[in-house]
């Protein structure tokens, strides 16, 4: 089983949706999707008269943002892929982790990150139910507030969703970027890479931003019970048996 997390920017790819299709087609119940949309959550904060924010690439989210947020990553982000999906011969769900109360999340810190949260609790009966009625599901990593008894939503960082839903399952992680995996200071991919060579690439200003969001997922699922961690282009779906991208470690052999 694997999870694959795509970027937002990956979506924008015209063969995207046929090689998901194919994949499906020749292994159907083999994988479940969690999608991002970050590009286009901030040009919608851009189009209301707000700036988007990020610290560690995880995104600010004010009260206002988590409603557009829920509009664009449950909304037009997840049925436009579900839709081109279904006209590719997929039988593609699209649901969010507000949905049963799949993915349950507690703000990050109020104060630094406003309404941006992290994954506490996986339900995976859904993913499950899913898969086993020949569904893929498209989930968007809009997370149920646990400590809210209103059904406040929070931003869940996609990454950190698809890392923790991977975990409960056991399944493998991949995460398709734009780029084609962890690159080195000479930009060249780095086959596998364990914590402590992240914090020399972290340190050296190398890795930032959104790849450093992600290694942190990445080793946080390897160390819940994920049973492998990815970071790969758009290749590994064009050609999911092949080995391209960075591996993450544990560096323990």
């Amino acid at each position: 089983m694997i999870v694959v997390k795509l970027g937002g920017r990956v979506q924008s790819s015209p063969e995207l949706v046929p090689a998901l299709a194919s994949w499906w087609k020749a292994a159907p119940g083999s994988f479940a999707l969690v999608h991002g949309g970050g590009d286009e959550v901030s040009a919608l904060q851009r189009q209301m008269g707000r700036e988007p924010s990020f610290v560690n690439g995880r995104r600010i989210t004010s009260d206002e943002d988590v409603e557009l947020v829920r509009m664009v990553l449950s909304g037009s982000s997840n049925k436009r892929l579900v839709s081109e999906l279904v006209a590719n011969g997929v039988s593609a769900v699209g649901v969010s982790g507000e949905d049963g109360g799949m993915i349950e999340a507690r703000a990050i810190d109020i104060e630094a990150y406003g309404r941006a949260g992290k994954p506490v609790r996986i339900r995976k009966q859904l993913i499950d139910t899913l898969l086993s009625a020949g569904f893929l599901p498209v989930i968007s990593p809009v997370g149920r507030d646990m400590e809210s008894n209103i059904g406040a939503a929070l931003n869940v960082n996609g990454d950190d969703a698809a890392a923790a839903i991977a975990a409960v399952m056991h399944a493998q992680l991949w995460m398709i970027a734009d780029v084609s995996g962890v690159l080195d200071a000479e930009r060249k991919v780095v086959e596998s890479l364990d914590s402590a060579r992240t914090a020399t690439l972290v340190a050296s200003g190398v890795v930032n931003k959104g790849m450093h969001a992600k290694l942190e997922a990445g080793f946080s699922a390897l160390a819940q019970g994920a049973a492998a961690v990815r970071i790969a282009g758009l290749e590994a779906i064009t050609n999911p048996d092949s080995k391209h991208g960075t591996l993450l470690t544990t560096g323990i052999s």
